[in-house]
């Protein structure tokens, strides 16, 4: 099994001690990989994930994860089609829902960073049973990455 190739730009437009690295957001990306993609990750503030969930979204809130896939695919050295995408991550929503939720911050940051990298390759959960194969190969990703499944409430 050949590995995929990842073309990763990380953005930081918010300061803040708690954030993963770039090493760590590729690592954890790259576990999700089905096939070649370019992306930019973002991480924002509340108030540039507000506006951008308002304007693609037509939702007026922050939420955690965007993601952004776009139409126009080129081709990877080896002809292999290459997948662009874009990935918002909102650092303060996440801070929030890893405190609420009794959650390790890099566990949630690694799965918000592997659920928006399976959005890219067409995965969703629109319905349920697209949200049980989505959930459980996240699931089995971050297993093997040595994070918990992030769907069992924390007691």
């Amino acid at each position: 099994m050949t590995a995929h190739k990842l073309s990763l730009s990380v953005q930081y437009a918010v300061g803040g001690m708690n954030l993963p690295t770039r090493q760590q957001f590729r690592r954890w990306i790259k576990a999700a990989l089905q096939r070649d993609v370019q992306i930019v990750l973002r991480i924002v503030d509340e108030i540039e994930g507000r506006a951008l969930n308002k304007q693609f979204r037509g939702k007026d809130y922050a939420t955690n994860v965007l993601t952004f896939v776009y139409a126009d695919t080129g081709q990877s050295p080896d002809n292999a089609d290459l997948l662009y995408g874009d990935i918002v991550i909102c650092a303060p929503v996440v801070e929030q829902e890893a405190r609420e939720q009794r959650k390790d911050l890099r566990a949630h940051y690694a799965h918000l960073a592997i659920h928006a990298a399976l959005h890219l390759q067409g995965y969703d959960h629109e319905n349920e049973q697209d949200a049980a194969t989505m959930e459980a190969l996240e699931t089995k990703l971050l297993e093997k990455l040595g994070y918990a499944d992030p769907y069992k409430a924390v007691v």
